[in-house]
C-alpha cells in the first residue's frame, strides 16, 4: 500500500468535487465543463504517473544530503515540526515565486495555470516535470538536520491544504486572510490580468508574499488561464506545449547569449532586436472567449464512462505501484497516458484520435487476457476484459459512424 498521503486523500479530493458541483446545481453557477475538468483530472494523473519516477531523484538527492551533510542533530519537539513546516512552506514560496519568473522553469509549472476555469478539479492540474526545476529550493532543509520522511509529510501536508484553495464558491474569509493563503488570495494568482499576474505564491502562508513583496489582494473576480492559451484538451500535449513555443523562439535568437538570457529571464522576454520584453496584455472581458469544442452528449457519456474506468485502474495502480517493477510500472503508465490523451482529443474531434481510440479498445482487453494466462491469475479478469471490449467496441462503433458524433478534424 502506498502511503503518499497525497494518493491516499484522492477520494476525499472526488468527494468535495462532488460536493461543488451539488453547489454548482443549486446556486446555478457555471463552474464546471466537462472537457476542462478531465483534463485537468488527466494531467493530475500524468502527474501522479510521472511522480513514480522522477520524486525518486528529488527525494534521493534529499536523503543524501540528510545522511551525509546534516549540520545538526535535531530533537523532535513541537519546535522541530513547527520550525519544519515554517522552512518547507517558505522553500515552497521561493521554489513556486521562480517557476513564474524563469521561463526554463515556467515550463514545469505553466500546466496548472492552463485551466479557464476555477474549480477544485484545478487543484489537480499539475505539471509532470515542476519537479526537476523545484526540488533544489528544499535542500537547505535536509542540511539543516530535518529527516527525509518528516520532510516528506510535511510537503505533502502543504500540498494537501492548497486543494481546498480553488474554488469560487468560498469569499473572503477576514482575519483569516492576514495570515494564511485562501480562495480569494489564490485566485489571484490564477489570474491572467496584467495587475494579478506573478502574485500570491503562497503555499500556506500568505505572510510570504506580504514579506517580500508579492502580494496582490483581490479586486475584482480574475480572468483564468495563461496569456497564450493552449487551446487543446490533451494533458500530455499541455507539459510539452511551452517547451515547444520556447523552442521555436529559440531558433529566432541568433547569440547564443541571448538565448541563455532566454531560458532564465521572465516569461515573454526577448532580446531589443526581436522586440525586446513582451507584457501581458489587457484582458478584455467582453471580448475575451475560452476555448470551447461543443460535444453531443452521447460522446460525452462515451468519455465518461472511458474515464470512470481509467480512474477505477489507476486508484488501483497507484495505491498497489509497490508490487510492481520499474519496466511494468513505465508500460502501465504509457498505457494509463493514452488513455487520459484520447479522452480529451476526443472532444477536439481530431482525425487521428479516432484510429488511436480503436487501436485502444482492442489491444487493452487483449493485453489483459494475455496477462492473464501468463500469470496464471483469476478467470474473473478475463470476464472483464471481454465484457469491457463488448461495450467499448459497439459503443464507439455507433458513435464512429453517427456523422453528428464524431467529425473527424486535422
Amino acid at each position: 500500500m502506498n502511503l503518499n498521503p497525497i494518493v491516499l486523500s484522492i477520494p476525499v479530493f472526488f468527494i468535495l468535487i462532488g460536493i461543488e458541483l451539488v453547489v454548482e446545481r443549486f446556486s446555478h453557477r457555471k463552474l464546471y465543463r466537462l472537457p476542462d475538468a478531465i483534463a485537468n483530472l488527466s494531467c493530475g494523473i500524468t502527474s501522479q504517473l510521472s511522480g513514480l519516477f522522477m520524486r525518486i531523484l528529488a527525494i534521493g538527492v534529499y536523503e543524501v544530503i540528510y545522511t551525509n551533510f546534516a549540520i545538526f542533530t535535531l530533537e523532535k519537539t513541537w519546535l522541530y515540526w513547527l520550525g519544519l513546516f515554517l522552512l518547507t512552506d517558505l522553500a515552497y514560496y521561493w521554489a513556486h515565486r521562480m517557476s513564474h519568473e524563469i521561463n526554463l522553469f515556467w515550463g514545469g509549472h505553466v500546466v496548472h495555470h492552463q485551466s479557464e476555469e476555477y474549480n477544485l478539479s484545478v487543484a489537480l492540474r499539475q505539471s509532470s516535470f515542476q519537479v526537476v526545476w523545484t526540488f533544489a529550493f528544499s535542500l537547505p532543509i535536509a542540511f539543516l538536520g530535518f529527516h527525509t520522511t518528516d520532510f516528506i509529510l510535511i510537503s505533502a501536508l502543504n500540498t494537501l491544504y492548497q486543494f481546498w484553495i480553488h474554488t469560487e464558491t468560498i469569499n473572503k474569509m477576514g482575519w483569516f486572510e492576514y495570515i494564511f493563503n485562501t480562495p480569494s488570495h489564490h485566485r489571484v494568482h490564477h489570474g491572467r490580468n496584467p495587475k494579478y499576474i506573478d502574485k500570491n505564491h503562497a503555499g500556506s502562508l500568505i505572510i510570504w508574499d506580504k514579506m517580500f513583496g508579492t502580494f496582490q489582494p483581490e479586486e475584482e473576480r480574475p480572468t483564468y488561464g495563461i496569456t497564450k492559451p493552449i487551446n487543446s484538451w490533451n494533458a500530455v500535449w499541455a507539459n510539452f506545449n511551452h517547451y515547444a513555443l520556447m523552442a521555436e523562439e529559440m531558433k529566432m535568437i541568433t547569440s547564443w547569449r541571448d538565448k541563455i538570457r532566454y531560458m532564465f529571464n521572465k516569461p515573454g522576454w526577448m532580446p531589443e532586436y526581436l522586440g525586446g520584453h513582451r507584457p501581458a496584455p489587457p484582458v478584455d472581458k467582453a471580448l475575451y472567449q475560452k476555448y470551447d469544442t461543443p460535444s453531443p452528449v452521447e460522446l460525452n457519456y462515451y468519455v465518461l464512462f472511458q474515464y470512470m474506468v481509467c480512474l477505477i485502474g489507476t486508484a488501483l495502480f497507484l495505491f498497489n505501484q509497490s508490487k510492481f517493477t520499474l519496466p511494468e510500472k513505465a508500460i502501465i503508465a504509457i498505457m494509463i497516458s493514452v488513455v487520459v490523451v484520447n479522452c480529451g482529443v476526443l472532444f477536439e474531434n481530431k482525425s487521428w484520435v479516432k484510429v488511436s481510440e480503436w487501436i485502444r479498445i482492442i489491444t487493452y482487453p487483449a493485453g489483459l487476457i494475455m496477462v492473464t494466462f501468463l500469470y496464471n491469475l483469476s478467470f474473473n479478469y478475463m470476464i472483464i476484459a471481454a465484457i469491457y471490449f463488448i461495450i467499448s467496441c459497439t459503443w464507439f462503433y455507433s458513435l464512429s459512424h453517427n456523422p453528428h458524433v464524431v467529425k473527424a478534424k486535422v
